[in-house]
């Protein structure tokens, strides 16, 4: 786990007296593929409050649950991946959490973006119970999730690293130690995401431009990504934005209203450390903007809705 690559073989076998047992809980359009993905090689649980998704969970070989607290009892990795931090606390210590349920030497690996101070507050409940945090911020979507090709950068101290090492390695293609302690994942990942969100916003304003000027938007964007200009994200969210106008608009694949949490960490983050960050700042406000206008639900390509609310006129 100390290289950038990783393996696809788990650490330990999850055969025999030793076998190695993981729960994912939330088994929606990320947390389903990627236990499915560890059940290929591990010992499963899992839990979700929807029964249908519980449903499928078992037909992939998943041991599914009615509570967390049943589906964490005696297991030695817990996934989790949460909205935001209030939510994080809620799973873990709320009037249901799970932390006093979790054996001692166990690890909670975090793969959410929720921003430092939090993932420390967390980390340092979970050390009084004998439980590590391994701060584990990931990137990618549900069909890299399923064939474990996910970005992962990690923080924790080694010990909790080995630990998680069998469920880290089966779901990341790229798995990068960035430090020993919990929150080192959500710093680099707080930087990760200024670039992602503006990038979004900047692809959605330069095709709005495109449109406005009377340019063939596809023919514009395979222009752009053969030049300069060319990034993940403008290739990535490119096609999605054009669809932002449609009556149904683009497949949800990341929603508005991530970035307007997650830029908020980022801005937040640069105001604890006095850093000015005017380009994150205005991309905050796009999203901000497009989420008032009730588009928060909706894929994050539609924030091109708020510097063009209709598709201009193309002349080509």
């Amino acid at each position: 786990m100390n290289s950038t690559a990783a393996s696809s073989a788990p650490t330990t076998s999850p055969s025999g007296p030793g076998s190695y047992t993981a729960a994912v809980l939330g088994l929606g359009a990320m947390g389903l593929p990627m236990a499915t993905r560890l059940a290929s090689r591990l010992t499963v649980h899992g839990f979700d409050i929807a029964p249908e998704r519980s449903m499928l969970a078992s037909e992939s070989g998943i041991t599914t649950f009615d509570t967390a607290n049943s589906a964490v009892e005696g297991v030695d990795a817990v996934l989790l991946a949460v909205r935001n931090a209030e939510q994080l606390s809620e799973v873990l210590f709320g009037a249901n959490g799970i932390a006093p349920t979790l054996k001692r030497g166990a690890v909670v690996i975090m793969t959410s973006t929720v921003g430092v101070d939090a993932v420390v507050e967390v980390a340092g409940r979970l050390a009084e119970l004998g439980v590590d945090l391994v701060d584990a911020p990931l990137s990618g979507g549900p069909l890299r999730a399923g064939q474990g090709d996910l970005l992962i950068v990690v923080g924790a101290v080694p010990s909790a690293r080995e630990t998680a090492a069998p469920v880290l390695d089966l779901l990341a293609s790229t798995l990068t130690v960035v430090g020993d302690k919990p929150g080192d994942g959500q710093a680099l990942k707080t930087v990760n995401q200024l670039l992602c969100g503006v990038h979004i916003a900047a692809a959605a304003e330069a095709l709005a431009l495109a449109q406005s000027l009377g340019l063939n938007p596809e023919k514009t964007l395979e222009a752009l990504q053969a030049g300069a200009a060319a990034s993940f994200m403008l290739g990535n969210r490119g096609p999605r934005i054009l669809q932002a106008w449609d009556p149904e608009g683009a497949e949800v694949l990341s929603r508005l209203d991530i970035f307007v949490k997650d830029l908020g960490i980022v801005t937040s983050a640069a105001r604890a450390v006095a850093l000015p960050t005017p380009v994150a700042a205005a991309a905050e406000q796009l999203f901000l903007q497009g989420q008032a206008q009730g588009h928060g639900a909706r894929d994050d390509s539609a924030v091109i809705t708020v510097v063009a609310p209709r598709k201009p006129d193309s002349h080509a």
